[in-house]
């Protein structure tokens, strides 16, 4: 493995149901033969439908679930299968950041308690009084004031609890943190607000991000490459500029239509029609061919390979070369010194306008 990559799948796969208890049950293939490698330092982002997989693959990469066959590997090493204080002490370089930030806060522990456990298991040499500033120190890193430490997690608004859950995920010191819909809980102008706050973080501590998303409007502006999936498969992967800017797979372009945009002359695009199969019963053949515009008899006869259309660009689809790009189809910077300006359109695009905000969330 390069040593610009930190983390890679291979044949990655998932399977629920089928046996012990549950052997009367249909197997549900959450994750199939997924392969990808996430570079030191980036943002990347896996977005999809509700049900797509994305949550399940951000689980098998983290090793909160192990996988039925395949492989991964962080840091150079095989974690597939790691258990006990190998496990332990994986987290303290993986973290997640859960998508409710109040369900992942115990509500019986201080703030302080909350950032200051990871504390107590990966640096037990440290003593409660470097233990409280360090505690303090997190809690300002992300925007809040050191004597909130002494508040419960019911005093806080959703983001100021998500904040919190970011302050306790970077206090093992963790080279790679995942985000499973991190901003999905929150107001629209506070999605804003805490996207900001990942990046400048990533940025500031060298972080490896990944992120997980079923709306490309919420990550367009913060990943520097994007994969996108469909029925447990990635079907599409690439820097976001392409993605964005030239969506090669038909359901990668729906998925852009679908984003909310100002009002405008331009013609309303092509809607997705109908609903995402079931992952116990998935079609044959390329699982989008239920759905898409474009297919013919022969998108049901395979599943259709990952093929490179560029130099990091890819796409898994019988009749790309045959399918346009839509017109006016653009995508603003990945990265911005500005980071309000960053999602200045997203936030008016859900909000019809403006969003102003102030120091409460």
């Amino acid at each position: 493995m390069s040593n610009d990559v930190i983390l890679t799948a291979k044949g990655l796969t998932k399977r629920f149901g089928g046996g012990g208890f549950m052997a009367k049950s249909p197997v549900m293939q959450a994750v199939s033969d997924i392969s990808l490698e996430i570079r030191r330092g980036e943002t990347f982002a896996i977005v999809g439908e509700s049900g797509c997989g994305k949550s399940t693959l951000a689980r098998l990469l983290m090793r909160l679930l192990d996988p039925t066959e395949g492989q991964v590997t962080f840091d150079g090493q095989d974690i597939s299968h790691v258990t006990g204080a190998d496990l332990t002490r994986l987290r303290r370089d993986m973290q997640f950041i859960f998508q409710d930030p109040f369900s992942s806060l115990n509500p019986r522990m201080t703030v302080g308690k909350l950032i200051g456990e990871p504390l107590e298991v990966h640096a037990p040499n440290l003593g409660a009084r470097d233990r409280r500033q360090k505690v303090a120190e997190l809690l300002q890193q992300v925007g809040l004031p050191a004597e909130h430490a002494n508040r419960y997690p019911h005093e806080f608004s959703g983001g100021q609890r998500q904040r919190i859950g970011i302050a306790r995920a970077l206090a093992s010191g963790p080279k790679l943190v995942i985000g499973d819909e991190p901003v999905s809980a929150l107001d629209v102008s506070v999605q804003a607000q805490v996207i900001n706050l990942l990046g400048d973080l990533s940025r500031d501590l060298g972080l490896t991000l990944v992120v997980i998303a079923h709306d490309l409007g919420v990550i367009r502006h913060m990943s520097d490459r994007v994969a996108v999936m469909y029925l447990g498969r990635i079907i599409e992967m690439g820097t976001a500029a392409e993605v964005f800017e030239q969506p090669r797979h038909p359901y990668t372009q729906a998925l852009l239509a679908s984003i909310p945009a100002p009002r405008s002359a331009e013609a309303p695009r092509e809607q997705l029609s109908g609903e995402m199969p079931s992952p116990s019963a998935p079609p044959p053949g390329c699982a989008f061919h239920t759905r898409c515009p474009h297919a013919t008899s022969a998108c049901s006869a395979a599943i259709p390979t990952i093929t490179k259309v560029g130099n990091s660009h890819s796409v898994a689809c019988h009749r790309w070369q045959d399918i346009p790009v839509p017109e006016g189809q653009t995508a603003e910077p990945a990265r911005s010194d500005q980071a309000e300006s960053r999602f200045a359109l997203y936030r008016a695009a859900l909000a019809g306008g403006a969003v102003q905000h102030g120091p409460h969330e």
